[in-house]
């Protein structure tokens, strides 16, 4: 019997994973991912790729591993992994941070979020911005912290806000602006007139910016600009990335944060309490990553950018309209012109379609917005060209 209380309600409510009878239900994930295994359809839902860690990476694992880092790493991080975290927010951003009290090693990004958010925000008084469709950790956590979510819609096809809504949406009693950029689920990039406007509005309402930048290499035209490098930012960000996207090894869980030490110190005094330490032979093998070479991290976005491009030719030959991503492994598709309104329905009827998987886009929004997003789909582009392809091809036979 699952117990009528406990924050776990306020976490999966939120989530809108709370049946009418207390029931949890699962993730649009695990459901997916789920009907991949049961079908053999390609699963082009949940956003993990399907090659494996460059060799150099993998092989730093290795390497410590072998010689014996096996046991607790500090609490804040291994040596090697904060100064380079710092060295590469110096080498891409311009941004000074100092290793010993202004970055911590987390795991991976969702524990980042969750120590921040569980630090900064103090019961249902408290709001907190966020942008939508969002990823869908974000709804959750906050519910964990009591306080609540205010979203800012992201509208068809490129996915900027209105900045007049969001300027209405910051308020005296935000706590926390929450960015996504690049973002996910839809891969659009935010324009700077929008990040400077982030920034003016923190400054009036004194809220801190919270950022989730795990996609930030792989941007495909311009280099990322994050929200902490424009003037008057960085001492109200909590900026949060991971070497997951970046270096192919989601299971890792290697994240950090950076921030100014205050913000640092309070967020070190619950995310101690969480993992207090995780991953230790995997923190130097992501720190070899961050210092790799130019060429490099050039190579994975253009990678990432003709994926998306294949896969976004073949959602347009098979008659979805396609809103072309700037960034991320996904593309946002709309399946209202194959006639399916309903992009649940349409997903779960797809592996028997099609041969895919594909998640809906009502998955990452509020119930308020559901109707705004109802028949998009999101697909998943990290994956093989040879697998994409053959899922173009699959998804051309959708009979319409």
């Amino acid at each position: 019997m699952t117990h009528a209380y406990g924050s776990w309600r306020r976490a999966a409510g939120a989530a809108r994973l709370l049946g009418p009878e207390g029931e949890v239900a699962p993730t649009v994930f695990a459901e997916m991912s789920a009907l991949a295994t049961a079908t053999g359809a390609i699963n082009l839902g949940q956003g993990y790729p399907d090659e494996d860690t460059p060799d150099e990476v993998r092989g730093a694992a290795l390497e410590a591993i072998s010689s014996g880092q096996n046991q607790y790493a500090p609490g804040r991080g291994t040596a090697d992994l904060l100064d380079a975290v710092a060295h590469h927010q110096r080498r891409f951003y311009d941004l000074d941070w100092d290793p010993a009290t202004e970055i911590i090693a987390t795991a991976g990004a969702t524990e980042a979020l969750a120590a921040a958010l569980l630090a900064l925000l103090d019961g249902p008084d408290d709001e907190v911005v966020v942008f939508e469709p969002f990823y869908d950790a974000y709804a959750a956590l906050i519910g964990l912290a009591g306080a609540r979510l205010v979203p800012v819609p992201l509208t068809w096809p490129d996915f900027q806000p209105d900045l007049d809504e969001l300027s209405a949406a910051v308020t005296d009693r935000t706590r926390v602006i929450l960015v996504n950029d690049p973002h996910n689920p839809t891969g659009t990039v935010f324009s700077p007139a929008m990040k400077s406007r982030i920034v003016e509005l923190a400054e009036r309402h004194d809220a801190v910016i919270v950022t989730d930048e795990v996609y930030e290499h792989l941007v495909f035209e311009q280099p990322h600009l994050p929200i902490a490098a424009l003037p008057g930012a960085a001492r109200r960000t909590v900026s949060i990335s991971s070497g997951g996207k970046t270096f192919r090894a989601t299971g890792w869980k290697i994240g950090w944060i950076t921030a100014p030490a205050d913000l640092v110190t309070a967020v070190l005094a619950v995310k101690q309490y969480l993992t207090y330490a995780n991953g230790t032979p995997f923190q130097p093998a992501i720190a070899r990553g961050l210092v790799s070479g130019d060429g490099f991290f050039e190579r994975i976005a253009a990678d990432m950018r003709h994926k998306a491009s294949v896969l976004g030719a073949g959602l347009a030959a098979a008659g979805f309209e396609v809103s072309s991503p700037d960034a991320t492994y996904f593309t946002v598709a709309d399946a209202a012109a194959l006639g399916f309104d309903d992009a649940a329905e349409f997903c779960r009827e797809l592996p028997r379609l099609a041969g895919v998987i594909a998640v809906p886009l009502t998955a990452f929004v509020t119930a308020a917005h559901h109707d705004d997003y109802r028949s998009l789909v999101r697909f998943a582009a990290c994956k093989r060209l040879d697998v994409l392809e053959e899922a173009a091809s699959r998804l051309a036979e959708i009979e319409r």
